[in-house]
């Protein structure tokens, strides 16, 4: 008889939790090597269970599971420290990037890249500084990552380099076309040029950039609902 996969000491992050008959879990993680993993944390919601303190969101964990299924079995779980707990509206935040990656990143699809992504942007919200930045640079390195890349610096049509004087509008599977400064969704060349440098400097590259990437998750999520976007929109930070 074949014995079940293992894999040992692999880093992973938790995206998500539920509870499992009695005393379990099923956890879905982000793992460095292995994309989005489901498993099953044995014995995990026990009063007494070692995994209690160490399954949190957020924190950096090495993760050691077996199975050849879609669904894992946890063996082991090592808190890695170096990360603070997320709280308030950098916590909010967190659980809206973890949304995306659980609703957009197929499972067991290694993105190594995205995966260090991932670990900066929690370690800029941590930091406590302006939260918007730190989203909008993930939301364009996830689409990246997907291949739904977007170009920032060049017209659609003509490879035309983006000037920071001219207005343009991202049209849908399509790319960037010179508009008129007035019309409805235009976008500064300034504001495309920033966001492509990962900059958010001013007032109009964080508005401008916020309409862009609701424009672009929008049509890849689809008719699929993200609860912490609605919150967070209700704060007027997303």
């Amino acid at each position: 008889m074949n014995q079940p996969r293992r894999v040992e000491n692999q880093p992973a992050f938790v995206l998500h939790h539920y509870p499992y008959r009695e005393t379990s879990q099923i956890i879905e993680v982000f793992t460095r090597h292995h994309g989005r993993v489901a498993m099953v944390a044995r014995g995990a919601r026990r009063p007494k269970s070692v995994l209690r303190g160490v399954l949190l969101a957020f924190q950096p964990l090495l993760l050691s599971w077996f199975g050849k299924n879609e669904l894992k079995t946890l063996h082991a779980a090592e808190w890695q420290g170096g990360v603070p707990q997320l709280t308030g509206l950098p916590l909010m935040c967190g659980f809206y990037l973890n949304e995306l990656l659980l609703h957009l990143l197929p499972r067991d699809d290694p993105h190594e890249a995205l995966f260090a992504d991932y670990y900066q942007a929690i370690l800029g919200l941590a930091a406590g500084g302006e939260v918007a930045p730190v989203l909008r640079r993930f939301e364009l390195q996830l689409l990246q990552s997907l291949g739904y890349g977007v170009e920032l610096t060049r017209v659609a049509d003509s490879g035309v380099r983006v000037e920071a004087g001219a207005h343009y509008q991202f049209l849908l599977q399509h790319g960037l076309v010179c508009v008129e400064s007035g019309t409805d969704g235009a976008l500064s060349g300034a504001t495309l040029l920033n966001m492509a440098s990962g900059l958010y400097p001013d007032a109009e590259t964080l508005q401008q950039s916020k309409q862009l990437m609701r424009q672009l998750l929008g049509h890849y999520l689809g008719e699929r609902q993200l609860y912490t976007r609605q919150l967070l929109r209700d704060l007027n930070q997303l």
